[in-house]
Parts: C-alpha cells; structure tokens; sequence
C-alpha cells in the first residue's frame, strides 16, 4: 500500500503566531523564511519553496528469517527538481519519520543550488532499526521498498544514495531491483554503489574529505593554523571517522571524539587509526586504550579550536550552545545547529560554517558518479579528489564573499544563494499550465 500526496495542498506553511516546538523541519523552514526575507522574495515563492513538491509513503512488510511478517513505514519526499532530477539519501533509522525527511529533502535542494550541482533535493527512509535484522532481512526490506517507490524514482527522476544505517550494499540491492523491472542494467539509479558495479572512486569517503576541506578553510579563516589547531569529533561513522582521520594527517590534534556509546578524550591527540581499529572490533569508541572515556554531551564543550558535529540533528541547541568553547563549527552532519543556538553562537563570535556547505562532498561526488555511469566512463581516484577539492573551496570562497559582503552568518548567506539559485530556475521555467 502506498500514499501519494500533492503535499502543496496536504501541507500548507504554517504562518501563525506561536513558536512551533522545535524540530528538523521547523528549523529548515525558518532558515529559508530568513533566506526569503532577505531576498524580498513573494509569499506565493515562499510556499512553493518550502512545500515538497512530491511525497510518497509505503507500506514495506518484511518476512522475518522465523517466518514471521512485519510491518515498516518507508518514505520517499522530492522536494525540489526545477534544476534537474531529485538527488538524496535513504535513511535507515527507528525514528525516521515524514517530518524528518522533508526537512532533510529541503536541506538537499539548497546543498545541490549552493555547489551549482545540477539536482533538486530528496530523501528517503524506513523506520527500522537495521542492527536488529540479518542481511538477508534487509535485503529483503530494501528490495520491497524499491519495488514500492519505484513509479517515481530513476536516473533522470530521483537517484538515492547511501545515508546513515544504509551503504554501498543497500544501493547495490536497490540498482539490481530497478534494473530487474527494467529488463536491463541501470547504473545511474543509484550513487554510492559498489565499484564493481559503477561505483565512482573516492565517493565513499567525499564527504569527510568535503568536511576536512572546508574545516582547514574554516580554521585558516580564523587565524588558526591547522597545524596548530586541537578538533573534537562527534560522531564516528561513514562521515566522522575518516573526517577525523583526514584531519589527524592535516595536522589538527583531534582531542576526542564520541559515537552513541560515549566519547574518548586524550589531551595529546587520540591516535585515529587504532581508534578505527578499535571501533572496528568492538562496534565503539569506549573501551579504546589509548584514551580516557568522557560523557558525550561533554564533548560538545570541551575548549577546542574545531569542532565536527557528524552524527544527526539538533545536538547543538539552546540549552548548550552558552557552553560551546570551540572556536570554529564545521557541521559534517544535516541540521546539528538549531536556529536558537545559531543566534547564541553568533552573538558569542562563533564561526557556524552550515552543513549544506560543509557536507556537501558527497552530492559532489554522487554527482561525478552519475555523469560516469551516464558516460560509461569511469575517473581515477585522483581526477575525483581533486574535482571535489576545487568545487568545495569555490563554494567557500563564494559563501564567504558573500556574507562578507553583506554582514551575514555563513549559514545565512549559504541559504540565500541556494534559495535565490533556485527560485530563478523556478522563475525561468515558468508556471505550468
């Protein structure tokens, strides 16, 4: 069973006076009502802006390996495609729910306009927990998910890719279900696939890269050396641990770093690749030797120069942002910053480089992954990184121009310059019928 909805009616903008409690989509949408503000934009742009242009939600049972039959939601929102196909990752999460993944599909339309990546923004999730399923299980929820969204994704509609508690596997299962029903093989379905099967090099670890890019900007912006400066990363998964490594090689002393089982600290710097090692044989962080354990709500205020936020959202907010001492944020993970704790950082002389900059190493690459699979022509692993290091720092030096300029926050200049990138496409195309 599945549920289309025209969410332009289903799901009008809220403009009433009241604070609504704050979650991912409620700070998505007052980031873009700032954006909006700022541009002088109509209200009929902001309500097109800010509704999803497409959302589907399916039922996805799974036959359990005991026989049993269970019941999952899956979603699938589009947010935006005025510039190009729908581009986003499919989340794998118990408390995956339709609000977070409209939030998440907004944040993606905005990443896409911002590195001039030719998308529009979605996501996709299942409310499951994939630690308490098999491989065959999930293969199995994967493959009835695809089958499910299928009427409305492909390579010129929407091309998922892998996000948290999904990987390369997940794609592949969701390449081989679409290229089953087709009657051929379809590698541009899908990004972040494995590379026997059209994955792009580097694309697994372009999003730390992105993030190690933009946070020695970030540092050198400041007045920081790199070579000088200490880090804490929270979060150590497909986006934490190799930023954290990529910065240990950079130079940054990355002091500590937590996962969702705690956090490890060590003053002179930890040692991240028997950290990975660790993590590798025992699932987390604690328990590592060569540190001391620490709460992980402390990490976030321990006295650093840099510190990654990489695991998911709202962890920065009002009621922690006053204890926050680092000097620089790079936000490797969607949305970590609410908007209260953005004003309270702000006013505090925090530089907040926002995630639809920081992160967007991944689309980058998913992007050069989709015109090589287009091509049939693959790229060595070094044209790739050195692709993603130019369009990154490009994005930089334009957001930072650009607030400059005009006395805005990182995030809000970002935010404008995707918006307005998005509401000309918009303009250009017209309104049909």
């Amino acid at each position: 069973m599945s549920t289309l909805i025209d969410s332009a009616v289903a799901h009008p903008v809220s403009h009433e006076a009241s604070a609504p409690i704050a979650t991912p989509l409620t700070d998505a949408r007052s980031q873009l009502a700032e954006a909006i503000a700022l541009l002088g934009f109509s209200e009929g742009t902001h309500q097109m802006l800010a509704t999803p242009r497409r959302e589907l939600t399916v039922s996805v049972p799974l036959r359990r390996d005991s026989g049993e039959t269970v019941l999952f939601t899956g979603y699938r929102v589009q947010h935006n495609f005025s510039r190009g196909p729908a581009k986003g990752g499919l989340r794998y999460a118990p408390n995956v729910d339709i609000d977070e993944v409209r939030a998440l599909a907004m944040w993606m339309t905005w990443k896409c306009a911002l590195l001039d990546v030719p998308y529009g923004g979605a996501k996709g999730g299942i409310a499951i927990d994939p630690r308490e399923h098999s491989k065959a299980e999930l293969e199995r929820v994967t493959r009835r998910y695809t089958s499910e969204i299928l009427p409305i994704i492909g390579p010129e509609r929407d091309i998922p890719a892998p996000d948290i508690g999904t990987d390369e596997q997940t794609m592949a299962w969701i390449m081989d279900t679409y290229s089953v029903n087709s009657g051929y093989t379809v590698p541009g379905i899908v990004t972040g696939k494995p590379i026997a099967l059209g994955g792009s090099q580097g694309r697994a670890s372009a999003t730390s890269r992105g993030v190690t890019h933009i946070a020695l900007a970030a540092l050198r912006h400041a007045g920081i050396t790199p070579s000088q400066a200490t880090g804490a990363v929270q979060g150590f998964g497909k986006v934490g641990a190799d930023a954290a490594r990529f910065l240990a090689e950079a130079g940054v002393k990355v002091q500590a770093v937590s996962d969702q089982y705690g956090a490890v600290f060590n003053a002179a710097g930890l040692d991240i690749e028997a950290l990975s090692a660790h993590v590798r044989e025992t699932g987390a962080v604690v328990g590592f030797a060569g540190a001391e354990e620490l709460d992980g709500s402390v990490l976030l205020q321990l006295e650093v120069d840099l510190l990654v936020p990489a695991a998911v959202e709202g962890v920065l907010h009002e009621n922690n942002a006053a204890d926050v001492r680092a000097k620089v944020i790079v936000e490797g993970a969607n949305g970590p910053t609410t908007p209260a704790a953005d004003r309270i950082m702000r006013e505090r002389g925090i530089l907040v480089v926002p995630d639809i900059l920081a992160n967007a190493g991944g689309v980058i690459v998913s992007y050069f992954e989709w015109v090589q699979a287009n091509q049939a022509y693959w790229w060595r692993v070094d044209e790739v990184e050195a692709r993603l290091e130019e369009r990154m720092l490009s994005a930089w030096q334009h957001v930072l121009g650009y607030a400059t300029s005009r006395g805005l926050s990182l995030r809000t200049a970002a935010t404008a310059l995707a918006v307005e990138r998005v509401a000309e496409a918009h303009k250009l195309r017209g309104l049909y019928p």
